[in-house]
């Protein structure tokens, strides 16, 4: 009677942690470089929420925003050596790691964020994921693109008015060429650095997306915010080959299942993000400048074929994104 009732205090204390009694609760942690406000956090917290429930408990997301777990660079090495479980990253730090992911970094691939996040979920976006595997990575998909657009102390209506301008861009080649091509000068700096740089005219703009804008606090000291739309910076939730390879099969399935599920709301979340954004920098007083796209777009046509052509298969998949926006 005795080691009975003591098997029955035990079962009870272990439901009301919170698991099964049959089963070890898995904790994975999950890092990403954005604020707790941003759509990367709308996205993690839903994963979680999601993962919990389909395992009744016994998966355990434990999120980390704003480069606690280090910037993306390391969270991809932390990823690919199995020392991190989850991540979000950005496209653009990939490239270090498989060379074909500078296909996104070329200019005006895409024409705007419904039809790069519609290509990214379709088979391109597929084959993309299919190459982290021999890195020690796991793509999980795709979250939204980011469109990245110019803020400025004066307006751009064409890429002649950026000639001169000294904008601090992501340091990329795609990024620097593409800007080059313009007359402006691309300058390096921390994206930290470039509020305070701005306000004493350092430099004259960068780039961004609206939501970041906003929540950086851009708008207290650029006048304009011009869409320029050269670049749709995709973003990707990504598992660490070797740590996924040691869930179990059932929770390989719901941690997929829940990132599938969550990462739709992820972009949904930033089309609505963005949208207001737009509206809140109009109200704070910044100028919605809409330049001439498709003359800016003809002026980057020398350097987009001279990136692709220095991309691994480059004109291929250059040519499927193509006849999947269609």
């Amino acid at each position: 009677m005795k080691s009975f009732v003591i098997r029955m205090a035990l079962a009870c204390a272990t439901a009301a942690a919170g698991f099964s009694a049959h089963a070890e609760q898995v904790q994975l942690n999950l890092g990403h470089t954005l604020s707790p406000d941003s759509h990367y956090q709308f996205m993690a917290q839903r994963m979680a929420e999601i993962a919990a429930r389909k395992s009744n408990g016994e998966i355990k997301i434990n999120l980390f925003p704003q480069s606690q777990l280090g910037g993306e660079v390391k969270m991809i090495q932390a990823g690919r050596t199995g020392a991190l479980d989850l991540f979000v990253t950005a496209q653009a730090p990939l490239t270090n790691t498989v060379k074909a992911y500078s296909l996104f970094d070329v200019p005006y691939l895409f024409d705007s964020v419904d039809q790069a996040n519609k290509v990214l979920s379709g088979p391109v976006g597929k084959e993309f994921l299919a190459m982290l595997p021999q890195h020690n990575l796991i793509g999980l998909g795709f979250l939204s693109v980011m469109e990245r657009n110019i803020f400025s102390a004066r307006p751009i209506n064409k890429g002649a008015d950026m000639s001169g301008m000294k904008v601090r861009v992501m340091q990329s080649p795609g990024y620097v060429k593409a800007y080059e091509s313009f007359g402006a000068q691309p300058t390096p700096m921390a994206y930290g650095d470039v509020y305070l740089a701005l306000q004493q005219g350092v430099v004259d703009g960068a780039d961004t997306s609206p939501d970041q804008f906003l929540q950086d606090k851009f708008v207290e000291v650029s006048k304009f915010y011009n869409r320029t739309r050269v670049h749709y910076l995709p973003a990707l939730l990504i598992a660490s080959k070797s740590k996924f390879e040691k869930l179990s099969p059932k929770h390989q399935q719901i941690v997929q299942e829940s990132a599938t599920e969550a990462l739709q709301a992820g972009r949904d979340f930033y089309k609505k993000s963005y949208a207001e954004s737009m509206d809140k920098m109009k109200k704070a007083g910044v100028q919605v400048v809409e330049p001439d796209v498709a003359a800016m777009k003809a002026q980057t046509t020398k350097t987009t074929e001279a990136l692709v052509a220095a991309i691994p298969d480059g004109k291929a998949l250059f040519d499927k994104v193509q006849k999947a926006k269609l």
